[in-house]
């Protein structure tokens, strides 16, 4: 491999079980480790993971990793389902400069591995963030960077990265060598894909289930001698990764500045159970809901970032799935009463008359140059009157982050249901303290089925 990213790529991963971790990040890890399992578990009954997780049953493959609340089976079947399940409801964290959602493919890859093989917690925590780090860089920049530019022609950077963080975090899990190491990057490379066509569809939360899975093959197909590309991370060349899936070069690649920061320290989590495209429109409009009441609304103007209509610009869906990707029933959502939480997209809300109303008295403007953390609602009334409301960075952003009290309300608010209070109280506190020797074990056995279950 010649000294280029590659080479970046592989010494990062290859020392991650030495490297020491400042209080900060170690925090970090463990913030996405909660929120991961709160969203995870808060889907185990979504119809995609139950039809994922027949298939993968019928399979009937022997192993030591949980599928949650679920079988055992081996690791690349377990986040098959597991990842998907994080997925599902689309609530999971996002990085926000384009990576996609990362704690999905790099958090159950490390978990599934760590049950297989009988790994530590603080291994457990170096591979995920190795997982997480090589994928918001590989998927970052920003708006023009590698990631967002990627949607814009139509792929989901979670499929796309998703396998090279899984497959990072797997290296970590497993000690691959370096030479290994690299094979493992070439392996989830060339099975990069996703398609942003799949959206408001069961096949979005399957690419990030499919990404751990690939990410898990890829290194263990590595660790047997399996030999793949150790030249497709670079800028140029004829069939590496960005020239073949970014064919005019138009794009500004971020630098692989693995010494000089930490991609988790920036990641965002959700407050919304919708498209992050939606959420500056979602929280101005919500903030607008109890001075509108049930007054008669006459038009809806939105006026959003670009991206926003990219992922979420459906106008008219037609299923409560495809409403998680349209901005202006989201904001109809909001304007109506609802908290558009994970519920709003399980009951009748598609045929709320105010809410279909509403939707079809909403247009939705791509302001260019405006940041995708702001949005502008005004609500004209059939009388004439006014209301707006102004978001300038929404809720979950790393400028606006939720704190810990939030991220435990949204954990409970899903886990509880499923587990019961005590049980995920009791989840809550392991996953908070995961870094304690004897929490791996204790998670394990808090994600297994129940006697009730069985």
């Amino acid at each position: 491999m010649s000294e280029n990213r590659g080479n970046l790529l592989v010494h990062y991963i290859a020392t991650a079980r030495t490297r020491t971790l400042p209080p900060e990040v170690h925090e970090a890890a463990l913030r996405a480790l909660v929120d991961f399992l709160g969203v995870s578990l808060g889907a185990v009954h979504d119809p995609c993971v139950v039809a994922v997780q027949k298939v993968v049953q019928s399979w009937a493959a022997p192993g030591r990793a949980r599928i949650f609340l679920g079988p055992l089976t081996e690791p690349a079947l377990a986040v098959l389902v597991n990842s998907t399940m994080t997925h599902a409801m689309d609530f999971d964290d996002a990085h926000p400069m384009g990576a996609g959602h990362p704690s999905g493919p790099c958090w159950s890859t490390t978990l599934a591995l760590a049950q297989q093989h009988g790994a530590s917690e603080a291994t457990a925590i170096s591979a995920f963030l190795a997982g997480f780090e090589v994928m918001a860089r590989l998927g970052g920049g920003g708006y023009a960077g590698v990631g967002r530019n990627l949607q814009r022609r139509g792929f989901h950077p979670t499929a796309m990265f998703g396998r090279m963080g899984a497959a990072a975090a797997a290296s970590v899990m497993l000690d691959l060598t370096p030479d290994q190491i690299a094979s493992a990057l070439g392996v989830a490379a060339t099975t990069a894909g996703g398609l942003l066509g799949s959206f408001g569809t069961h096949a979005k939360p399957f690419h990030s289930g499919k990404a751990a899975m690939d990410g898990i093959m890829a290194a263990e197909l590595a660790a047997n001698g399996f030999l793949a590309a150790h030249n497709l991370y670079e800028v140029e060349g004829k069939g590496a990764l960005l020239p073949s899936f970014i064919q005019d070069h138009q794009v500004d690649v971020p630098p692989l500045d693995f010494a000089t920061s930490w991609e988790i320290l920036g990641n965002a989590y959700k407050p919304y159970a919708s498209c992050r495209g939606t959420h500056p429109a979602v929280q101005a409009a919500r903030a607008l809901a109890d001075k509108l009441g049930t007054r008669p609304v006459a038009k809806v103007h939105v006026r959003v970032h670009p991206g926003g209509l990219v992922t979420a610009g459906r106008m008219d869906p037609q299923t409560l799935l495809e409403g998680k990707f349209s901005i202006a029933f989201c904001v109809a959502l909001a304007l109506a009463g609802h908290q558009v939480q994970a519920d709003d997209f399980r009951g009748n809300a598609l045929k709320d008359p105010r809410v279909q109303a509403i939707r079809r008295s909403t247009t939705v403007e791509a302001v260019e140059g405006q940041p995708n953390t702001e949005a502008h609602v005004v609500v004209t009334l059939a009388g004439g009157e006014e209301l707006r409301s102004d978001v300038a960075v929404m809720l979950g952003h790393p400028l606006n982050p939720m704190s810990w009290e939030q991220i435990h309300a949204k954990f409970t608010g899903l886990v509880a249901p499923v587990l019961g209070a005590a049980p995920a109280a009791r989840l809550y506190e392991v996953a908070r303290h995961f870094d304690q020797p004897g929490a791996l074990a204790e998670l394990n056995a808090l994600i297994a089925p129940t006697s009730k279950a069985d």
